[in-house]
């Protein structure tokens, strides 16, 4: 009988494999023949498989493929197991069971776990609008710029945004953030008048107020709103005569106390040329109208002496007042404990901060930024202004690491700010966190109706798009220009950005720098990195 094709054939097995003791004598029926002695009869279950041979043979092999397929041939097991259906003891196995062997133990190799995020990577949107034409304009030189969507703080755009680079003027903003934090939007700098140690003698002690005008009042100096030293000087010598201590003790003399910040005035960053071209005074604590000479217009030629250009004003405003003429004017520290006679104060930090942002003015920025240094306890010199101004912009949680601040105005080419900063300062401007809408009101807008950014040479032709949606500080050294603010987009996404044109630079940067802001406007949240 033929086996299933899916079997493997087990070679025929001879009846002696089977004998249960004697398994040479029965290895032919030739030799049984030849035998002295005859066998006994066969038994009958032996007469029975001789004459089925073939069927037995077929029947075993298949018991024993069946047995090893179901692992029930156990190794090892040489006698006595019997071949299943005989139920004879002592016959042999039909296969021969391997020798047991010890199983080696595997060796585990654990595969190194692949690496994971420590957090879920969030999927971004696929932008299209590219100004990477625009930003590779040579006009632009070394170009440097961030724009962030104000709202999510994502980055839409950067090219070397956390490389610290010269701001120019858009230092002015973080002089005013440090102010806002430091002096509050609410402080006033105070010109004090004090009886001085000889009789006659007062005391006029500068408290930082860079904006008191010797203009009469009635009228308006290029700081409108300032304090006036006229008025000053009467409220002095009312005061002075109404002592009856004094009385009939004429006013003799003036010293000049400037105390208050310490030189050098004139910080080594900066052209000598500026204080001719009328663009930045000698940073003392007590001059007037910014030590101009026309105390009405913004860029008007600064004297090398503010302090004694207002002590001389205020000689002049006290014998109009009424006191003797010819008064003699020294300069010295007030005494300890001197007693106060009349004082004068400066607009709120608040209004100065706008003054000084909408047309750049060094002055006001400068008296801030020296102002800020006292009083966080920093120094009253330029040089501590790294610490004061770093200080003063720390409660606002962005890294500041990288800043260099060598004065408040931005004329320094020293200064050094990443733009990533300024995109992100502007963010909490925009949102007008704390105090910091004081300075949103106090940037140039596009095309608007003042400011730097309304002359005619600024978003003009194309860029006109943009009038009325950048908000923004400019800058201007002669190695860089810059510009940085909030643009709102013209898909209506608030956008932060600073970009910077440093190096070998002419005057057309500004328009490279309009161009691709006016880029970013019609880009809006579509605006691509690539």
């Amino acid at each position: 009988m033929p086996l299933p094709s899916s079997l493997t054939a087990v070679p025929e097995v001879t009846p002696t494999a089977l004998s249960s003791s004697s398994s040479a004598s029965a290895s032919s029926s030739s030799s049984s023949v030849s035998s002295a002695r005859a066998r006994p009869p066969a038994s009958p279950r032996l007469q029975h498989f001789r004459r089925h041979r073939r069927a037995w043979l077929i029947t075993a092999a298949a018991t024993v493929f069946a047995l090893l397929a179901t692992g029930a041939v156990v190794g090892g097991a040489a006698t006595g197991a019997g071949l299943a259906g005989f139920g004879e003891p002592g016959a042999a196995s039909v296969v021969a069971a391997p020798t047991a062997t010890a199983t080696p133990t595997p060796t585990v190799t654990v595969d190194p776990d692949r690496p994971v995020p420590a957090a879920a990577t969030t999927a971004s949107r696929l932008r299209t609008c590219s100004v990477a034409g625009l930003a590779a304009d040579g006009r632009l030189a070394n170009f440097q710029g961030q724009v962030r969507n104000s709202a999510t703080g994502e980055v839409l755009f950067d090219r070397g945004g956390t490389t610290p680079g010269a701001t120019a003027s858009v230092m002015k903003v973080l002089t005013s953030a440090a102010a806002l934090s430091v002096l509050g939007p609410d402080y006033r700098a105070t010109t004090t008048v004090m009886v001085g140690t000889e009789p006659g003698q007062v005391v006029l002690v500068g408290g930082g107020d860079l904006t008191l005008t010797r203009l009469p009042t009635g009228q308006e100096s290029f700081y409108s709103g300032a304090a006036h030293l006229d008025t000053l000087a009467s409220a002095t010598l009312a005061a002075w005569n109404a002592d009856p201590a004094r009385a009939g003790t004429p006013i003799t003399s003036i010293v000049l106390d400037s105390t208050l910040f310490d030189g050098p005035g004139w910080d080594d960053g900066w052209a000598r040329s500026e204080l001719a071209l009328g663009y930045m005074p000698e940073i003392t604590a007590l001059q007037v109208d910014g030590d101009r000479d026309n105390p009405a217009r913004s860029t008007s030629p600064r004297s090398e002496d503010p302090i004694g250009r207002a002590g001389q004003a205020f000689s002049d405003a006290l014998s109009a007042a009424g006191a003797g003429s010819a008064l003699t004017i020294t300069r010295a520290a007030a005494p300890a404990g001197a007693a106060p006679l009349a004082s004068a104060e400066s607009q709120p930090v608040s209004t100065l901060i706008q003054q000084s942002l909408i047309v750049s003015d060094n002055t006001i920025a400068e008296m801030l930024a020296r102002l800020v240094a006292v009083q966080s306890g920093s120094g009253n010199t330029f040089a501590a202004l790294q610490s004061g101004i770093v200080g003063g912009l720390e409660p606002y949680g962005i890294d500041t690491t990288g800043l260099v601040i060598a004065d408040g105005s931005g004329l320094s080419p020293a200064n050094a700010v990443p733009p990533a900063y300024l995109t992100q300062l502007f963010q909490q401007i925009d949102s007008r966190a704390g105090h910091l809408g004081v300075i949103f009101d106090g940037l140039p807008v596009a095309g608007g109706p003042s400011g730097s950014l309304s002359y005619s040479d600024r978003f003009a032709g194309d860029n006109g798009v943009a009038d009325g949606a950048v908000f923004a500080k400019t800058g201007w050294i002669t190695t860089g220009y810059t510009l940085a603010g909030i643009v709102h987009a013209a898909d209506g996404t608030p956008l932060t950005f600073a970009v910077y044109a440093l190096g070998d630079v002419s005057d057309n940067a500004k328009q490279a720098i309009d161009t691709i802001t006016a880029g970013f406007y019609r880009c809006g949240d579509n605006l691509s990195n690539n």
